[in-house]
């Protein structure tokens, strides 16, 4: 760990990760990059480049990657990962992790939210605000999990998926990989098939692949 962390992304998931960066008082200094060139300033911390400039900062400073969309924090930091970079993980204080529990590097556990006994966290994850994940679930790399989501014992969440706030996941349920669910889905039944769902209970629906439909 080093004493300066640099977060890529001043938008309002930025300030989040901020304020948890600021409680764990891990670091003596914090910064932004950001490719917004209109923003010199946010939470009165200064934004002192661009993504592209981040190798400048390789060997002197920790990195977390502040991006709400999974495609494009995988891609930055796989990007810094290849460059050797130090990418730091963010709990908040106020978040309960479990017995062992494992999370990876770049993921992010916000205020309130709870990971119970044996569940893994893969890389880039977003667990965001008063959450709940239960025992032996399985998050693998560059999951949202929104805020208010539940996510009940046993349950496999693919790759780059989105969990859209306040829904819930019965348990023992497997989501493939891409998978988008609206905000209040409830999951009874695997999903095999990548897609955005929404509903009560969860159903396939056609929709712009590119389009948030909640945190």
């Amino acid at each position: 760990m080093k004493n300066r962390l640099i977060i890529i992304g001043a938008s309002g998931h930025g300030k989040v990760v901020t304020d948890i960066a600021i409680k764990m008082n891990n670091w003596q200094s914090i910064e932004f990059i950001d490719d917004n060139d209109s923003i010199r300033m946010c939470m009165d911390i200064p934004i002192i480049g661009r993504t592209d400039d981040a190798s400048k900062y390789i060997e002197e400073a920790d990195f977390f990657v502040a991006i709400g969309n999974n495609a494009t924090r995988e891609r930055v930091q796989t990007e810094l990962e290849s460059e050797g970079a130090s990418i730091a993980t963010l709990i908040h204080p106020d978040a309960i992790i479990g017995y062992q529990v494992s999370v990876g590097i770049g993921t992010v556990i916000m205020a309130g939210a709870v990971i119970n006994s044996s569940s893994v966290i893969g890389k880039g994850c977003i667990i965001n605000t008063n959450s709940s994940v239960d025992h032996d679930c399985v998050l693998e790399d560059y999951v949202h999990v929104s805020p208010g989501a539940s996510l009940a014992g046993s349950v496999k969440i693919g790759k780059s998926s989105w969990i859209g706030i306040g829904s819930v996941i019965s348990n023992n349920i497997n989501i493939c990989d891409g998978c988008r669910l609206g905000a209040g889905a409830v999951v009874i039944n695997d999903i095999t098939e990548p897609g955005t769902y929404v509903g009560v209970p969860a159903r396939r629906i056609d929709y712009a692949k590119d389009t948030d439909i909640g945190e």
